[in-house]
């Protein structure tokens, strides 16, 4: 509903009055893109994918480009990155052993229907080989070890969490695969069943809601010690 609301907010005057939005919407050449929602007009295909200038685009209907822009962008930023990154993992797994615990911990992610780009993403941001905002300056680079994987899982799993359940927190908080098991995950669990009688399912949906939790290390006390993103003063 709310892509209509914002689609209705730019139409044309006419197509605002009352009935007018439902022919608005079945016009043909009209699309509706629920991800970004918004309304484009569908440019011509052929010509968006050579290098032809947006300007000189064929368009349907009276919309500015500015919208084919944003969305074209964003494709080139989203492979860009996965080149950039792709790029900066292998300069640092170099070794046979090193691609084989790569290999082993992307394959511990298959339960969760990822597709490769997102796994590299997961396992990338969790070990310091693509930068996230999350560890700051503080993260070392390090390659994955299947068994640091895996017993991280194998620990959220035993929180009730389902496949399903950890897909979800894997794409919200990938970090925390890098998180330390002991000192952090459990340790902070217990703080939540001790202090705060967060357990059962009061617990997995806690985690489901905020997930860095897991990751908490330092608590400030309202006095910022500028590491907010691990501190327990946000929860």
């Amino acid at each position: 509903m709310e892509s209509l609301k914002f689609a209705s907010l730019a139409l044309p005057p006419p197509f605002r009055r009352s009935g007018m939005l439902g022919n608005w919407l079945n016009f043909p050449l009209l699309t509706i893109d629920s991800a970004a929602q918004f309304c484009y007009c569908k440019a011509d295909l052929a010509a968006a994918s050579s290098s032809i200038p947006l300007p000189h685009l064929r368009f349907s209907c009276r919309f500015s480009p500015s919208v084919a822009t944003a969305t074209l962008t964003s494709n080139l930023y989203t492979k860009d990155w996965i080149l950039h990154s792709t790029a900066q993992i292998e300069n640092i797994i170099t070794s046979n052993e090193d691609q084989s615990m790569w290999e082993a911990c992307k394959q511990a992610l298959s339960a969760f229907n990822f597709s490769d780009e997102e796994k590299v993403k997961i396992l990338g941001k969790a070990f310091g080989l693509v930068h996230s905002p999350y560890w700051g300056e503080e993260r070392k680079t390090e390659v994955p070890k299947f068994e640091t994987v895996k017993g991280i899982l194998d620990y959220l799993r035993s929180l009730n969490l389902s496949d399903d359940d950890l897909s979800k927190l894997l794409k919200k908080f990938p970090e925390v695969l890098g998180c330390n098991l002991e000192e952090e995950l459990k340790g902070n669990v217990k703080i939540l069943e001790e202090q705060w009688s967060i357990n059962g399912n009061s617990l997995r949906k806690l985690l489901l809601r905020n997930p860095k939790v897991l990751g908490y290390n330092v608590d400030c006390k309202g006095d910022c010690i500028a590491q907010c993103t691990r501190c327990w003063a946000r929860f």
